[in-house]
Order: structure tokens, then sequence, then C-alpha cells
């Protein structure tokens, strides 16, 4: 039996010989599964029956009614038939050129050769198709048939091998809220919208020198010669999305890095394209942004910092300062307690504001190191002030989302209390909004085990942006921290006013104390001591300072 593995091939052989059909058969029957038709007609019935279930068609060129030449002519019409590879069967040697222009794999001269010659080519254009078709399964994406990532890579490797010159474009073009489409449309209709997306794309390549892949998901990459119009490639691919599936809310946006610097890594021109991309979500303003000078130098500091982290932490380059907080509940407002804040002197960019690196090492991991460092820095000055004044100030410091899911976090802020000498109440956590918005479940369990064993939690940036009043009835928190966007128009919008005194109302009904950020102004504070807020902080009191600084807010109390 001459097969390559335990799977029966099947094999069609079309003549309108009866001698030459059952030569052939006698050939190949005991390792293959062989078909016959007499005639064009009955072998096009047979593989549109069969389909890609053929491994190989032994054909004929010269016969009635339906020839050889008009069977390959249908093959080449159809995108999976063409597939199928042909060997024809002919003794013209001039029918050769035409036979290859229409898909013809191989040859077989008449009157047929020895036995094992017939056997081997056979079994040979098999295996080269067999082969030829497991590398386009590996290159191509199953859903959208556009490249795989991998191979997709490997394209483009070749077109800087020999168009090294041409001017290129990466691309990253993705869905915004891709998973709503699922969830209102279901998953066959978003399945049909990365389709249409990649039809799309081939409709364009058809136009400009390039190739495609769909990266995962629904992120899309393309790399193609140069658009002076990028807003244009966008709209007619978004265009024609939206027709085909008629979802007039669907929204792409995309992300180029023009005319590449060859010189790169592949991969990091995408990664530019990625980050050009990315800098627009949830931006509606804008359907596209451009990888830039001004984009790169960003890119170059964020990479900087994120890499001198370790450093920085050794050397001391991180302080913590602190910001006064009073009680304004008396005739004369009184200290009352501070809020840690982290602040980065850096040794070639100077004082680096919180808001730059902070956002950036939640991407990375990196604040859950960080937020120790904090803690225990805080710990320590709460005892140094303790011993140099002989009077306990509570301190709030930020426990980030990352660490609300770590469940050493219990143990690890007990260990920093117990080693620097303090109780856990001199240490007040503040967990921001977002965080319990995120994780409601996991969180409202971390929080409880914190608050039982006498940690004070407080619920930070309330208003920021993620709000709902109905979150104060579920969760437990031992304060709430008014972000200062709902302080700073109260003294001139009523508007602005009414909400301040509405979430001061549920509060109280809740016993919940209210500390308000970013009070600014004496009319700022009149207007929170008269609508019944407990405490303060901001920069009518004090900047943040340094810890030496803040001595003076201990010794006048």
């Amino acid at each position: 039996m001459e097969d390559f593995d335990f799977v029966t091939r099947i094999v069609l052989v079309v003549d309108d010989e009866p001698v030459n059909r059952e030569l052939l058969v006698g050939m190949l029957e005991d390792g293959y599964s062989v078909l016959q038709a007499d005639d064009g007609n009955e072998a096009m019935s047979l593989i549109e029956q069969y389909g890609e279930d053929i491994s190989l068609v032994l054909l004929d060129l010269y016969m009635p009614n339906f020839n050889g030449y008009e069977v390959l002519q249908k093959l080449s019409e159809n995108d999976l038939l063409k597939r199928i590879p042909v060997i024809v069967l002919t003794s013209d040697s001039d029918a050769e050129v035409k036979s290859l222009e229409l898909g013809a794999a191989d040859f077989i001269s008449k009157p047929y050769s020895s036995v094992e010659i017939v056997r081997a080519r056979v079994r040979r254009i098999i295996k080269m198709h067999e082969d030829a078709a497991a590398l386009r399964s590996m290159g191509k994406d199953p859903l959208t048939d556009l490249y795989s990532t991998g191979y997709f890579f490997r394209r483009v490797e070749r077109i800087e091998k020999f168009a090294s010159n041409r001017a290129m474009d990466a691309i990253v073009l993705n869905v915004d809220k891709y998973h709503q489409i699922n969830s209102l449309y279901g998953r066959t209709r978003g399945d049909a919208v990365l389709k249409d997306i990649a039809d799309s794309l081939r409709l364009e390549l058809e136009s400009c020198f390039g190739v495609a892949c769909r990266e995962h998901a629904d992120n899309f990459y393309a790399y193609v010669e140069h658009q002076d119009d990028a807003a244009a490639f966008l709209n007619r691919v978004a265009s024609s999305v939206r027709k085909r599936e008629g979802i007039k809310t669907l929204r792409l946006r995309m992300g180029v890095y023009p005319e590449v610097d060859h010189t790169l890594p592949i991969e990091e021109r995408f990664v530019r394209a990625e980050h050009a991309c990315q800098s627009i979500c949830g931006n509606y303003a804008r359907k596209f942004a451009v990888y830039d000078a001004d984009m790169f130098r960003k890119e170059a500091f964020a990479h900087k910092l994120v890499d001198e982290f370790e450093d920085a932490l050794t050397q001391g380059q991180f302080r913590v300062w602190y910001q006064p907080q009073h009680d304004i509940r008396g005739d004369t407002p009184v200290r009352s307690g501070a809020e840690a804040l982290v602040r980065w002197i850096h040794p070639d960019f100077g004082m680096i504001r919180p808001d730059a690196f902070i956002p950036l090492f939640e991407e990375n991991g990196l604040i859950a190191k960080l937020d120790h460092f904090v803690w225990r820095t805080v710990a320590l000055q709460i005892r140094q002030w303790k011993d140099d004044f002989g009077d306990t100030l509570p301190v709030s410091v930020n426990v980030s989302r990352i660490n609300t899911l770590d469940p050493r976090l219990e143990n690890d802020l007990q260990d920093i209390v117990r080693d620097c000498g303090i109780e856990n109440n001199d240490l007040v956590l503040e967990v921001t909004e977002s965080a319990y918005a995120d994780s409601m479940g996991q969180l409202v369990e971390t929080v409880n085990d914190l608050r039982r064993v006498g940690f004070h939690v407080e619920m930070d940036d309330f208003g920021s942006g993620y709000s709902s009043l109905s979150m104060l009835t579920t969760l437990p928190i031992d304060a709430l921290k008014l972000d200062r966007s709902l302080v700073r128009g109260i003294v001139e919008h009523k508007k602005d006013l009414y909400v301040l005194k509405l979430v001061l109302d549920i509060a109280k009904s809740l016993g919940l104390p209210v500390v308000a950020e970013g009070v600014e102004t004496k009319a700022q504070l009149d207007l929170l001591k008269k609508v019944g807020c407990d405490r303060v902080q901001g920069y009518f009191f004090s900047r943040p300072v340094p810890a030496d600084d803040f001595v003076r807010f201990l010794s006048s109390r």
C-alpha cells in the first residue's frame, strides 16, 4: 500500500477512453480511493460533490462535449476548487504551456510509462499540495483569511528585502468598543464585522502595494505604501463596513506610523502605530492619530521613567510630601491629619509631576512596589512625629488598584505598622472610587478584612467620573473624599453647590464623614463649612510640602 499516512486520498481519473481509465485505476487502487469520469461534465459534477476531499485529478485534455481545457478553466474560476491539484494526461507536448497557464500542476505523458513512475508523480503532487495547504492554514487567520501575525511579519521582512526604498506606512486599525457589538448583535454579527473589515482592507490593497493581517481579536495591522491621506483610507474602510452591516454607530479608529524608519525593527514600527491608535481611545472627536515627533518624545520619556524606576527607588529620588487636612466643624479650623503624596526628584528632569508617572507605573505594574515604599516611609514618619511631639497624626496613603487585589495586602500592611511601632488606625488607607467600580465584589471583601483589624478606609476621588450615589449604600468605608472637581465651581455655580449638598446629605444620612479636596479660596471654605463638610485640604491652607516643612503644622496645632 503506497500511502503517506493512515488517511486514504481520493483521486479522480477523467478520460473518455475506458481502457485508459482502467489502466490508471489498476495502478492506483491499492493506495487510493479512485473515482472515474468519462467526460468533463461528469468530472465537474464529481468535483462539486466531493470538493476539496479530492486530493488529485488526473485529467485527459481531449474529450468530446466538455474537454480538459474547459475543466481547468472552470476550476480556475472557483476559489476553493482551484486548490485541487491537476495532473494533465496528454501525448501533446504543445499543450503543456496552455495547461500550465490554466493551473495544471504536472503532466503524465501517454502512453503511460511504468507503474512506479506514475505512482511517484501522483504521490509527489499530492504531498506538495498538502504541504502547501498546511503552510497556507498556518499563515492565514481562519476567520478573516488575512495573514496570521507571524506570517504577516515574514511578508513584511520580504518587502523590506526587495523594496526597502519604498515609503511605507505601518497602520493599526481597531474597532472601538467591539465588545458592545457582540453584546448587542451577537457573536456571529461581530465576526461578520471583522470579515468585512478584512474584505475592505483587501480591496484597499488592490490599489496600493502592501499586506495586512488580523493581529488579534478586533485589531488589524497593515503595511502599505505611504498614504498621503490617511483619513480617506480609514473612511473608505469604515464606510464600506457600515454599509454592509448597517451598524451606523460602528466606529473604527486608526493609528499610523507614516514613512517608517527602515532601520527600526519591524515590530517596533507597529508598536508606534499602536501607540498612536491608543492615544485616541475614548476620544470620539478623533478617528485617527499619527505617530509624530512629539509622540516619540513622550514615548521616550515614558520609557526612560519606567527603565529608571528601580534605580530611582534605591537612590532615594522618590520623596513623600504631606498636605495637611483640617477639621472645619468648629469655629476655627484644626489640623486633623494629612495626606501623603509621592514626588519624584529626578537628577535630569527635576521635579516630575505625579500625573506623569503614576498612570505609567499603574500600566506597568510598578505601582505596587511604589505603594509599599510610601507606606513604610509614612509609617516611619508617623512614628518620628509621635516621638518628637508626643502626638499621633493620622496620615492617608493611597492603595492602588493592583494592591487591592493582592491577597497579601493585609499581612503586608500589618507587618509595616508593627515594624514601625504605630497603630493600624494611624495609617489611613485611600482606595479610589474607580477601583470599587471595577472589582466591587473582591474589593468589598478586602476592605472588610482591613477594617476588621483596625485600619480606616476612605473612598478617594469620589465624583471624578465613575460616581454612583447608590455605591455609597453598599461599600464598606469610614470616610468619603470628594474630588476637587466637585468643589471647584461651588462659589460661581448654584448647580455645582446643589450637587455638593446632595452628596453631603447622603453621606450624613449614612454616617460617613466627608473630606473635600482642592479647597483654594476662603469663599469655598466658608461654603463647605456652611453646608456641613467635616474636613478639607487644599492650597488655601498649604500645598503639599516635604516632611521637614510640615513640622510647622505640628508645632502650631
